[in-house]
């Protein structure tokens, strides 16, 4: 770990905010899950980077690029316990998604299973195939709360189904961070069943790196992984790592879009693997590609003023499960129980389907609710109807402490009378 300096360390919590971020005067930042943000010493990075691409484009672009690019990705991989040849970058989940699904080939029966708390865009993706591809799917719906040894069976009984009907299980794909509610899957423990069954393992982490321990990845061996470094990682969006080991890289003919790496089948098969699926993502269309390079900055601040990715996780995970139990005593509700494995406090509104009188409109209220934050309240929280409940997540970071929980347990209090007073009739059709 890289020696602290005296005058950029601060302590977590609104110390760091004030000092290292660059959130607007009474901007409440509470959901960091979405989108990220990034200190003001990598903002500073990525400008100098921008800078010198239009001083000299052809040269930064053409040359110095592929440097930084190659030094980024040997910088991330230790975090994934892999190698630099495993790891590749693009500009978010989504991109990685769609680059493996679209580079797997796809027979008549194939099934690639899910679990209904997927990603919505994933899920998109996965029902796009079926438009082109030989192929099905089959969600595998769960509640919260209950314990990773349901999932995994629920997982087990799945399969079995799918092998039963006489289809075959090609692909699983699960989370490593449930977007909502919050909550740590049992990943591992997915992979190895995957493994048993031979069926491939796709892990969308997007709330994976710089969130929850991944350097075992590796070694755990999930078939293909992709990790967004702009959400938890501190690093300036787009930017997201996507691993496929090495015994899978012959698997990838293309990038998406398709670009100059490409080459036809008869070229690239006399390449290594290897060499091949490293040219392929060097250039891929141009875009601005500073964030790629921005990796090296955001974990020297992570571990100089920071302390390292250790220290980073105890205080965010801490505070999650401080600042849920906190929000569900002012609230008079509960937090959803997760083991404390995250960053986010998953809490329970005091509102009901019945206080409102909008038996169906659940998940339009929650909606209008969440709509009112933004433009009302200056911040943003995820509120959702879900297992017929009313529910808001919370993600902790190392800007914010106790007192901003508090903060938005008050705030959404006043949300929900104003829920309860019927505020949003007449205004759910404009929200769906």
């Amino acid at each position: 770990m890289a020696t602290a300096d005296p005058d950029t360390v601060a302590a977590f919590g609104a110390e760091m905010r004030q000092k290292h971020f660059a959130f607007a005067e009474g901007y409440q930042p509470l959901n960091h899950g979405s989108f990220g943000t990034f200190p003001k010493s990598v903002l500073e990075y990525q400008r100098q980077l921008q800078f010198e691409s239009e001083a000299k484009p052809d040269t930064w672009i053409r040359y110095t690029y592929l440097d930084l690019l190659r030094a980024s990705r040997s910088a991330i991989a230790p975090l994934l316990g892999a190698e630099a040849g495993e790891v590749v970058l693009v500009p978010n989940a989504t991109t990685g998604v769609n680059t493996i699904l679209r580079n797997l080939i796809f027979q008549e029966g194939d099934v690639v299973l899910t679990f209904n708390t997927i990603y919505g865009a994933c899920n998109k993706t996965i029902e796009s195939l079926s438009e082109f591809c030989p192929v099905s799917s089959r969600q595998i719906d769960i509640t919260y709360p209950l314990t990773d040894d349901d999932i995994v069976a629920e997982f087990h009984s799945a399969l079995q189904h799918v092998k039963a009907s006489g289809k075959a299980p090609k692909l699983a794909m699960f989370d490593a961070v449930l977007t909502f509610p919050g909550a740590r899957f049992p990943w591992e423990r997915l992979v190895a069943v995957c493994r048993e069954q031979g069926v491939l393992s796709f892990m969308d982490a997007a709330h994976g790196i710089g969130h929850v321990e991944l350097s075992h990845l590796g070694s755990v061996g999930p078939d293909f992984m992709i990790s967004n470094c702009y959400k938890w990682l501190m690093v300036p969006r787009g930017c997201a790592v996507l691993y496929v080991p090495f015994r899978n890289q012959h698997l990838i003919s293309s990038t998406v879009p398709t670009s100059w790496g490409y080459l036809p089948k008869a070229e690239r098969t006399a390449m290594s693997a290897r060499d091949y699926f490293n040219k392929l993502f060097e250039k891929v269309s141009t875009i601005d590609n500073t964030p790629y390079c921005c990796i090296p900055k955001a974990l020297e601040f992570r571990s100089k003023v920071c302390g390292g990715e250790a220290k980073i996780r105890d205080y965010c995970f801490g505070l999650a499960r401080q600042g849920a139990a906190r929000m569900a005593t002012i609230l008079g509700t509960e937090a959803l129980e997760d083991d404390s494995r995250c960053c986010f406090a998953t809490v329970r509104l005091p509102l009901t389907l019945a206080e409102l009188g909008a038996d169906g409109d659940g998940p339009a209220v929650a909606k209008w609710m969440q709509e009112l934050t933004p433009s009302e309240y200056e911040t943003y929280i995820p509120i959702k109807f879900y297992a017929g409940e009313f529910w808001c997540r919370i993600s902790a970071q190392i800007y914010l402490e106790i007192g901003d929980f508090e903060w938005a347990a008050a705030t959404v209090m006043k949300i929900c009378d104003r829920a309860k007073s019927r505020e949003w009739k007449g205004q759910l059709p404009a929200v769906r």
